[in-house]
């Protein structure tokens, strides 16, 4: 990682500033985390059997933007990047991915949702998520998305560490 430029959350803001910024602190650390490195090394497994690598995490996070916003606040049916029918694991094998590939769906997936809340007229607004068959607030998926982030940057420090040695933010 060549440099941090991650903007931290604010120490206090209103509820919706705070799940923003920390939802962008977390995507900012994804990407992080994969700086410096080639597609060969982002695509650097943890273990077998798991297919998990850096490029994965990537690629099963535009996924689960995908199928926390565009599905839930505009349309039910939109296929997932990487599966058909919604398969969350598919993403995870990206050997024949590149960081071109899977940084590029990623950062289209983000700034739906970025528009999504920004149009919101609060975090109240009720989408439908259709794997549950109930409806949710953005709140809740927005909270929902920003915990996914947390957990595998988590799985990220490791992969990262594993790769090149580095640790840290």
């Amino acid at each position: 990682m060549t440099s941090d430029s991650r903007i931290g959350p604010p120490l206090f803001g209103s509820e919706r500033e705070t799940l923003r910024a920390f939802l962008d602190y977390h995507r900012a650390t994804l990407a992080m985390k994969c700086e410096g490195l080639s597609d060969e090394e982002l695509r650097k497994r943890s273990m077998p059997p798991s297919t998990l690598s850096l490029l994965g995490l990537v690629r099963h996070m535009a996924e689960v933007e995908r199928a926390w916003f565009r599905r839930v606040f505009q349309d039910h049916d939109a296929p997932m990047v990487w599966s058909d029918p919604v398969d969350f694991q598919a993403a995870y094998d990206a050997d024949a991915s590149t960081r071109r590939e899977a940084f590029t769906a990623w950062e289209a997936e983000v700034q739906n949702p970025r528009r999504v809340e920004r149009e919101a007229p609060s975090l109240d607004q009720a989408g439908h998520q259709p794997r549950w068959g109930e409806d949710v607030s953005l709140r809740t998926v927005m909270l929902h998305v920003l915990l996914e982030y947390a957990r595998h940057n988590g799985h990220a420090d490791f992969l990262r560490e594993g790769v090149d040695g580095t640790v840290g933010a």
